[in-house]
């Protein structure tokens, strides 16, 4: 086992991430089956360890963004003795696979408790807008109000929101711009929350496949729904946002974007957190696009994503003790690498959150890019509690 281990001390000398070394990024390894194991599955094998206890870090998000930094795929692809090595381990352990683990389902335990105790108030499940906010709540709220001004929203007009999560967007947006809002959602739990959420006002939460909608709407919005898409679907995707948006409607795009075009997710991902996600590139979302919408606008704000997840973790590992009698120690595991993977990806730019505004090429209006909100006498929205 000791060659595996020099090994990774080896891939590691270029960075100051030392093995039981004493600093916060350091890893601390618990069973010495670790390195095999991760030579053998990659990343699925490097957070399923981490689940199981098989090594442990005080800062795994750190550890994770210099292991990122420092590059480490690249520097395996060119080492030919790393390689060898890799080889060796997965050829003489064929029938060492590790084994399945409950459905996403059963880790999910099908319930909102979860996001309760993570997120803002409004449950907004994607990244927030921190340009001057302070705390998870604010830079929700930012976020919220800077996609109105970016859709230039007017009083009466008729919103669709495909994957309306649990109706945060449509409250907001009902509530302090006086809109109507058709909100849609193939998750049952988010369906119920959200009509919850919005009673009272002008909005309708449907349990519906955005493939099924057929009507004309003023907006179009999607926050966090095109990664859940398929790369086999961008196009049936732009085609429903077309048949639905008016003519001089605009429609924006709220997505984690990738820097490179990729068919598949990364394994630790796609098999605990996103089954059968994807996260888009530019080209394969311009493609789609491509002959359907103008282009307006395109901002990138990737880093704040940073530090939404890692307000999320701060909010998690606080209030766990509120639901962990539902949850099991290695579903906290879980969740932990989960949150901090995503941070250090996103703090290396790995990942990007991206904000398009398209338009038919038939709406001639002009434009205005929008980056700070504007806020009459400093207002801010009371926001409802959970």
């Amino acid at each position: 086992m000791s060659k595996y281990k020099s090994a990774f001390e080896k891939l590691f000398s270029d960075t100051d991430i030392r093995i039981n070394g004493s600093n916060p990024w350091d890893i601390q390894v618990n069973n010495p089956k670790f390195y095999r194991r991760v030579l053998q599955q990659g990343s699925l094998g490097l957070g399923e360890s981490y689940m199981e206890g098989w090594w442990d870090c005080e800062q795994p998000d750190v550890f994770l963004y210099k292991l990122f930094q420092a590059g480490i795929e690249q520097k395996v692809s060119k080492d030919i003795a790393f390689i060898l090595l890799v080889l060796k381990a997965k050829l003489f352990n064929r029938q060492s696979k590790s084994k399945s683990l409950k459905s996403i389902d059963a880790h999910y335990n099908k319930g909102n408790d979860l996001y309760c105790i993570m997120l803002d108030p409004l449950m907004m499940y994607s990244c927030g807008y921190w340009e001057n906010a302070d705390n998870l709540t604010r830079a929700q709220e930012d976020k919220l109000e800077l996609i109105c001004q970016k859709l230039k929203l007017k009083k009466g007009q008729r919103i669709l929101d495909i994957g309306c999560g649990w109706g945060g967007f449509a409250y907001y947006a009902a509530r302090y711009h006086q809109v109507e809002v058709v909100g849609i959602t193939i998750s049952e739990e988010q369906e119920k929350l959200a009509k919850q959420r919005c009673k009272g006002l002008p909005v309708e939460i449907r349990f519906q496949d955005y493939r099924d909608v057929n009507e004309e709407f003023d907006r179009i919005v999607s926050i966090g729904m095109l990664e859940h898409v398929g790369y086999k679907n961008y196009g049936l995707f732009m085609e429903s946002v077309k048949r639905n948006l008016k003519t001089d409607g605009w429609c924006l795009l709220h997505f984690i974007g990738g820097n490179e075009t990729v068919h598949t997710n990364d394994p630790w991902i796609d098999k605990y957190i996103f089954p059968e996600g994807l996260i888009p590139s530019a080209a394969q979302i311009v493609k789609a696009m491509e002959g359907k919408f103008v282009m307006e606008d395109w901002h990138n704000f990737g880093l704040d994503y940073d530090t939404t997840l890692m307000a999320w973790q701060e909010n998690f590992v606080k209030n766990w003790g509120c639901i962990k009698t539902n949850y099991s120690e290695k579903f906290y595991r879980m969740w932990r690498f989960y949150l901090s993977s995503c941070a250090a990806a996103f703090r290396s730019k790995r990942l990007n959150l991206w904000q398009v505004v398209i338009s038919k090429r038939e709406n001639l209006n002009p434009y205005k890019s929008i980056r700070e909100i504007s806020r009459k006498n400093n207002w801010q929205p009371e926001i409802l509690q959970k």
